[in-house]
């Protein structure tokens, strides 16, 4: 029997998985789950001083933007805007505010506002960390949001709320002080 190299009996399967790579993909309907990515369009933030934005943005945050002042840092503040309904006078702002003091191990926080009408702005969305990024899919007449690719808040009617679901309580802290006052009776202070 002749047995042809090894590199030359993979050539059918090597074809059918091109073959299958370059037919025409169909579209799977989706099925967003919760902890799964979800793309949207980005909301991008950039600073945009003595803009309007950026202007309402620092009264708006005056008190953080005052408080890292004190403690000696010099806050940047990120700003973007995007629609989050069909209605033209919804507008919302976006604001981050970055400095040694006001972000943490999770990262910068970003803020939502929003303004109907031109009316005042009313914060909808308090302190998430990560990329926003606008869904494609709405509740209340209002995009939802995804944080991080993969944290969708939707609308209630008058804010944002989350979908995920809590982290359980599973005795985490009770377990930790059993084991640090059992640690401290087996080993005194000296």
């Amino acid at each position: 029997m002749i047995r042809l190299p090894r590199h030359t009996r993979l050539l059918p399967a090597l074809a059918a998985t091109l073959a299958l790579a370059h037919a025409p993909a169909q579209a799977a309907p989706r099925h967003p789950v919760a902890g799964a990515a979800e793309s949207g369009d980005p909301v991008i933030l950039a600073q945009q001083p003595g803009g309007a934005l950026d202007q309402a943005a620092r009264t708006l945050n005056q008190s953080d933007l005052a408080a890292a002042v004190g403690k000696g840092d010099t806050p940047v503040v990120l700003v973007g805007s995007a629609p989050l309904s069909t209605h033209a006078g919804d507008t919302a702002l976006f604001v981050q505010l970055q400095s040694a003091n006001l972000c943490g191990s999770a990262g910068c926080a970003t803020s939502v506002y929003l303004r109907r009408d031109r009316r005042d702005w009313v914060k909808v969305l308090d302190s998430v960390s990560g990329p926003i990024a606008l869904s494609h899919r709405s509740h209340g007449g209002m995009r939802d949001l995804i944080v991080d690719s993969t944290d969708r808040w939707i609308w209630n009617g008058t804010t944002y709320r989350d979908t995920m679901p809590a982290a359980p309580d599973t005795g985490l802290r009770q377990s930790i002080e059993q084991f640090q006052a059992q640690h401290h009776e087996d080993h005194p202070p000296q």
